[in-house]
């Protein structure tokens, strides 16, 4: 089966690993008992403020079946800006679209079909809507180093831009600052390139932040704010300021294996994922200080997608033994745990969870979307409790 593998960037070291994770059901942190260091003292609970807890009510709501009979591993899932349209691309070089409420109202316990369904030249990596379309123009980074932007609606594409030499791109971004549309990609060829779409992809500034390590994730402040950051092959994510890409405003060093997505809780906040297994929580006002760092998944070869909640808090990881791990921003253990289909829980039929994303609408309500390894789509939603 083809996936979205980090064994293939440069200097990646990569070694096996497999967590025992006792469940493939769905779990939430139990309530934890300690005793006291008398004899004599009968068990005591600790503060529930510093126990890890689930806050939301979190099931499956509805299944999207793969149609594909070969591989149609999922690399990227995107929510429109409405938060109603969802879109997804990967190996089997479709971007196929989706309504939410269509998918939850649907009775099928599985669907099929999608809303609609644009086929492209080549495989996908990166999904990104516009914001100046309002969801109706979406971007896309493939593997033969395009970034081409689609019109969703009459399913062509519109625009195309090819300036990575060829080299496949990992990750493709877009921002509004200050009035300007800025667009931004990373590639194999170890840069990060940002450009005017509105002016026919003319490129505007080029970095290399890890002297030719790939580029695996990029993404702007999306709260406004004028950095951007850089996930690399190098080990490290990187903090510019995106009018003055000469030197990092921050390099955060932390990791042990290649930075596969650099994410932002918010303005003063970055989630950084990596093949070492963790997932790391950065102050990035105070320097490099890593305020938590989250384990639990299972990640030491592929690309298994990572997302943030800003409202709720959360942070969501895919995971190599084909489960979804939900941590809670203030602790590192995962709160909530639930595998896609049936799981093994030793791995050893080789899916995996290769794709996350959170809906960022609501604040009373998580939305959350995986996509697999073979190309089925899960969606779990769920109130506060």
């Amino acid at each position: 089966m083809e996936a979205l593998f980090c064994s293939e960037i440069p200097n990646n070291n990569i070694r096996s690993s497999i967590n025992d994770l006792s469940s493939s059901s769905s779990y939430t942190w139990p309530m934890i008992m300690t005793s006291s260091s008398s004899s004599s003292s009968s068990p005591t609970i600790m503060n529930i403020e510093n126990i890890p807890r689930c806050d939301w009510d979190l099931s499956l709501s509805a299944v999207v079946s793969s149609a594909s009979t070969g591989s149609d591993a999922i690399g990227a899932i995107e929510f429109d800006p409405t938060g109603e349209i969802i879109a997804t691309g990967g190996i089997a070089r479709k971007i196929r679209s989706y309504r939410l409420s269509s998918l939850l109202e649907s009775r099928d316990d599985h669907v099929t079909a999608s809303e609609s369904c644009i086929c492209t030249p080549a495989k996908l990596s990166s999904l990104k809507w516009r914001p100046d379309f309002s969801g109706r123009v979406i971007g896309s980074g493939d593997y033969d180093g395009v970034v081409t932007e689609y019109d969703v609606e009459k399913q062509v594409p519109v625009s195309e831009r090819d300036e990575h030499g060829g080299r496949r791109i990992w990750s493709v971004d877009y921002t509004l600052y200050n009035g300007s549309l800025i667009g931004a990609s990373g590639s194999d060829d170890g840069t990060v390139q940002m450009w005017d779409p509105r002016n026919g992809g003319t490129l505007e500034e080029m970095v290399r932040p890890g002297g030719g390590a790939a580029i695996c994730s990029v993404e702007f402040d999306p709260f406004g704010g004028s950095s951007i950051a850089v996930g690399c092959a190098d080990r490290n994510a990187y903090v510019y300021d995106i009018r003055r890409l000469v030197d990092p405003l921050i390099v955060l060093d932390g990791h042990t294996k290649t930075v596969t997505y650099a994410r932002f809780m918010d303005s003063h906040t970055i989630v950084t994922g990596s093949t070492d297994g963790s997932l790391k929580q950065w102050d990035i006002d105070n320097g490099r200080r890593v305020v938590r760092t989250y384990r639990g998944h299972v990640n030491s070869r592929n690309f298994v997608g990572l997302s943030v909640w800003r409202h709720g808090g959360l942070v969501v990881s895919g995971s190599e033994n084909n489960q979804v791990f939900v941590y809670d921003k203030r602790w590192e253990e995962p709160v909530w745990v639930c595998g896609l289909g049936h799981t093994n829980r030793f791995g050893s039929d080789r899916r995996f969870v290769s794709s996350v994303c959170l809906r960022q609408v609501d604040e009373d309500w998580c939305t959350l979307v995986a996509g697999g390894s073979d190309g089925a789509l899960e969606i779990f939603s769920g109130k506060q409790s």
